[in-house]
């Protein structure tokens, strides 16, 4: 996939902050409230009955420290992923075999990671440092970021690039920690702390930001190559003007896609400079999953829908595992993988959303991003173990 066609086209912190600590989580948006809720409307769907379509085992099971927030994510470089947990350990696993390769700990409590290209690997303390690691496990560097990073790091083209909660999207020198370059633009009085990533592809950063906006910039430098809009805010109060990019872009050559919270989802062809292809109406829960022919996301509801690459037109949609608190999806070979609140992964027909298969990983609720592999689909858990489930 090449970018390099793509062409360019106030609150104070303080306040945001405090907003933010009533109203941040996706989870107590969409989610948690809506479960502990009397309201019949909000309920988990309990788990279904199926035929096997797949059979689903866990291959490898290993501790990677404990807990979990939505700004973790396994990244997979080559046959090895690099993963954090809140604990502050950081480790570098095997992805054939699940052995730990090397552990070490960031000596604090961490708020994201972990952000790898195989060469330097890098995690967000709660102290607002960014912590970068050799490839053998050393400590590189610390930097101050210039507020709280949730959003695991992206790595590459040189550079380690964060995003931090007063709308900032800060590069690092990956090899000495100084700042590179730092980007801001205004951000709303509430935005969501649920599962963002980034992505850096062909030297361009690609990120999502409140107000509906994904950007793509020349990593290295840090110059706006382009910058789009998913969706606009609407509403009368903050609330219903929340309005943020979620989950990771995807990138389906010559389309880049993107998805918002109480908004649209929407692709751009990057070889016209980035204009619109095709757009719909749509609330994001956690973001969206792609492969050649699909796009794929599960609202606030957790209902599954499936997109056509080319028009975005419904597919399939899928309402059996609505309430049950989805984490971002996943695209594998034989399936599509979404993990809920409980610690089941369920693996879904990608041509028409037809339950194939379930298994239970445990460690109560997965809120991490799942990962496809060629291996299995990779699966953080609540209680701090990276597990890989194959399938055949």
């Amino acid at each position: 996939m090449s970018l390099s066609t793509i062409r360019p086209s106030s609150s104070s912190a303080m306040r945001v902050l405090r907003l933010s600590a009533l109203a941040l989580s996706l989870t107590a948006l969409a989610g948690c409230s809506m479960f502990s809720s009397k309201d019949p409307r909000f309920e988990p769907t309990p788990l279904t009955e199926y035929t096997p379509g797949v059979a689903a085992k866990i291959s490898w099971s290993t501790s990677i420290g404990s807990g979990a927030d939505s700004g973790f994510a396994p990244q997979v470089t080559g046959s090895s992923v690099y993963a954090a947990s809140v604990s502050g350990q950081v480790s570098k696993v095997d992805l054939d075999t699940g052995r730990v390769q090397w552990s070490t700990n960031a000596g604090k409590k961490l708020t994201a990671g972990a952000g790898s290209d195989g060469v330097v690997t890098a995690v967000a303390s709660v102290d607002g440092n960014v912590i970068a690691f050799d490839d053998s496990g050393k400590e590189l560097w610390r930097s101050r970021s210039s507020s709280a990073v949730n959003v695991p790091p992206a790595v590459g083209a040189g550079v380690v690039v964060v995003r931090t909660s007063d709308y900032r999207l800060q590069a690092f020198d990956a090899s000495t920690g100084d700042l590179r370059w730092s980007l801001q633009r205004p951000g709303p009085a509430l935005s969501l702390k649920t599962s963002m990533q980034m992505r850096i592809i062909d030297g361009l950063l690609l990120a999502g930001m409140p107000n509906g906006r994904l950007m793509a910039i020349d990593a290295a430098q840090g110059n706006l190559v382009w910058e789009g809009s998913i969706s606009v805010s609407r509403g009368a109060t903050d609330l219903e003007r929340i309005n943020d990019v979620v989950g990771a872009p995807q990138v389906v050559d010559p389309l880049l896609c993107g998805a918002t919270y109480q908004g649209r989802v929407a692709c751009f062809d990057v070889s016209q400079g980035g204009r619109l292809v095709w757009d719909r109406e749509f609330s994001a829960g956690t973001g969206i999953a792609a492969d050649n022919h699909m796009l794929y996301a599960a609202n606030s509801r957790s209902q599954i829908e499936a997109f056509a690459m080319t028009d975005g037109q419904t597919i399939w949609t899928q309402n059996a595992l609505r309430n049950r608190g989805l984490a971002p999806l996943a695209v594998m070979p034989q399936a599509l993988a979404a993990g809920d609140m409980e610690g089941y992964v369920h693996f879904l027909s990608r041509l028409d959303g037809t339950l194939l298969g379930r298994v239970s990983v445990g460690g109560g609720a997965i809120v991490s991003p799942l990962v496809g592999t060629p291996r299995g689909v990779l699966v953080q858990t609540g209680n701090g173990n990276l597990v890989l489930v194959g399938i055949n």
